[in-house]
């Protein structure tokens, strides 16, 4: 049986947005769930991979030492002058943790944002999957396959339209 990926909504990230005060944990966690970012590559970002007038991040050697570009979301754009961000991966990955605990009362990890940002795109934005995998960098669609789940609220809410 297929495990179902833990995932967050674009809801659930605003509230733990506004409840952040650092400005390089809130765009740190809008990189990984609007960019579908790594914390690796959250991390490593320098300004110098950003082109704003192409509206383009571009991903050096990110898993499997391999690059990408990928489109700069609306919601990050202004953001993106707190680059770098300025701490380690380890230290987002707490207080993403942390805020988590506090805001939604839940335990989960900064890896969340990214299964997250993948979903949104896919069953909210309805991208087509071709276009979610090149955001993402997997080498097989398969893989971004596995985020094309549906929430089961979805189902209750089409059930009762």
């Amino acid at each position: 049986m297929r495990k179902l990926y833990n995932t967050i909504t674009e809801e659930e990230l605003k509230c733990i947005l506004e409840a952040t005060k650092k400005q390089h944990h809130k765009i740190a966690f809008a990189l990984g769930f609007y960019q579908c970012m790594r914390v690796s590559e959250v991390v490593n970002l320098l300004p110098e991979n950003i082109d704003k007038e192409r509206k383009l991040i571009y991903i050096k050697q990110g898993k499997g030492r391999k690059d990408r570009n990928i489109p700069i979301a609306p919601e990050v754009l202004r953001g993106l002058k707190n680059i770098p961000i300025g701490c380690g991966a380890r230290a987002l990955q707490i207080a993403f943790r942390n805020k988590c605990k506090k805001v939604l009362n839940k335990d989960l990890n900064f890896h969340i944002l990214r299964h997250s940002g993948i979903t949104f795109y896919l069953t909210k934005k309805n991208w087509n999957t071709s276009q979610v995998q090149m955001m993402a960098g997997h080498s097989r669609i398969t893989t971004t396959q596995l985020y094309t789940h549906i929430n089961p609220t979805d189902l209750v809410d089409k059930m009762w339209e």
